[in-house]
């Protein structure tokens, strides 16, 4: 994978490592800072997913290693003194070991569905026989609409029918947004037209409906 990385013209510590600044390439927030070696640069490149070299371990890890939470790099961009580096990555899930979106954030991990569109979007040429989302994508728009419709459905009668806040909500408001992220990839639309139109609205840029 080229992501355009000139590893020797960076500037290592004496310790040989770097610090590297991770940032969410959707919505620019900070993820985390770590460190990594040449050794750790180098598995990056070659895979598309961040690797650090961890001080107190005293070895090289893949982030997510463990929890599945890895970091799909967009961009490794160098400062103007090549001794930091700048990694924009599409994160798999919470960043944090405490379950947090960022190490810099204090809350759980707010509801961000850019992980799950890019799983749909891989799951599109996986086997249909092995994977749901690529069985629904195989039996198309129509089919995936009506499907939308249903969980609609079950969701707003979860509503009314339970308590606020109960399990049965939750599990079939996941189950609606789920559905609703395949359709999007089925059609080509996606997320971020999506995100556009509710920034436009909060934005007030369309009066009475934002």
């Amino acid at each position: 994978m080229n992501l355009g990385l000139d590893i020797a013209a960076l500037r290592f510590d004496p310790a040989g490592l770097i610090p590297v600044v991770v940032q969410d390439a959707t919505t620019g927030a900070v993820l985390m800072l770590a460190y990594a070696n040449r050794e750790a640069l180098e598995r990056t490149l070659e895979t598309g997913r961040m690797h650090f070299y961890s001080r107190s371990r005293g070895r090289l890890w893949l982030k997510g290693e463990s929890s599945g939470n890895v970091l799909e790099v967009v961009e490794l961009l160098p400062d103007c003194d090549g001794d930091a580096l700048l990694a924009r990555a599409h994160p798999a899930g919470p960043t944090c070991h405490r379950g947090t979106r960022s190490c810099f954030d204090g809350e759980p991990a707010a509801l961000e569905l850019g992980w799950l569109a890019r799983v749909v979007a891989d799951r599109r040429t996986a086997d249909p026989q092995a994977s749901y989302t690529a069985r629904l994508l195989a039996e198309g728009v129509d089919r995936l609409a009506q499907k939308v419709g249903e969980e609609g459905v079950e969701t707003a009668l979860a509503a009314v029918r339970h308590q606020p806040g109960s399990e049965r909500l939750a599990a079939e408001a996941a189950d609606l947004l789920y559905h609703l992220v395949v359709l999007l990839e089925a059609t080509g639309v996606g997320l971020e037209p999506v995100a556009a139109e509710l920034a436009r609205r909060a934005s007030g840029r369309r009066g009475k409906e934002s």
